[in-house]
């Protein structure tokens, strides 16, 4: 599948679309909607310990750990969805995974704010891939240095996006906030952990 980098230079963004059909999204957004182990993250801010409204969990190979935002996480073994989902998105991507940090954004009001997903786990330049359900929300790009330098798209229900390359180096990225936004959005990141 020949995709166009969605950035102009400095890392590699690919956005594959849908992946699966609408009625076939509805069903695993269900089913990680019930099973999954949710929990209301955590973060160290600016010295101030915030629980956000977004839920959270960590699944992967083994129950190794993740730290990040002042906090460290322990991966619980997949569920036989994530293992189906991690298959699929290994097959499109041409990646290896070993751990999954997914998120849920009950509405438009929770978002996350600009940030790079670059904690020395993850190992530099790796592949995440993002895989979407639930409520399309918009997703921004930033480079670090040039700040007007911006990139934006639609993530769909049944979707996937890959940040591949120096992405993480140089640019942010972000889900705004959204007041239109009504409904639920499970959000799944594969990654790779190194040194575990």
């Amino acid at each position: 599948m020949q995709l166009q980098n969605i950035l102009p230079y400095d890392g590699i963004v690919k956005y594959y679309g849908q992946v699966m059909d609408t009625a076939e999204a509805g069903r695993y957004l269900q089913v990680l909607l019930d099973t999954i182990k949710w929990r209301n993250d955590e973060a160290i801010i600016f010295g101030r310990h915030i629980i956000t409204k977004r839920k959270v969990a960590w699944y992967g190979d083994r129950n190794y750990d993740y730290a990040y935002s002042g906090f460290t996480r322990t991966a619980l073994l997949w569920t036989p969805e994530l293992l189906q989902l991690k298959t699929l998105t290994e097959q499109l991507t041409g990646e290896q995974y070993n751990s999954c940090l997914l998120n849920l954004y009950h509405n438009g009001d929770e978002g996350m704010a600009w940030h790079s997903d670059d904690e020395k786990m993850l190992g530099k330049d790796s592949a995440i891939a993002s895989l979407s359900f639930g409520a399309e929300r918009k997703f921004s790009l930033k480079h670090r240095a040039n700040k007007t330098e911006t990139r934006s798209l639609m993530l769909e229900s049944g979707s996937l996006l890959v940040m591949r390359g120096a992405t993480q180096t140089h640019w942010l990225h972000a889900l705004p906030k959204s007041k239109k936004v009504l409904s639920p959005r499970v959000n799944l990141t594969f990654r790779t952990m190194v040194g575990v």
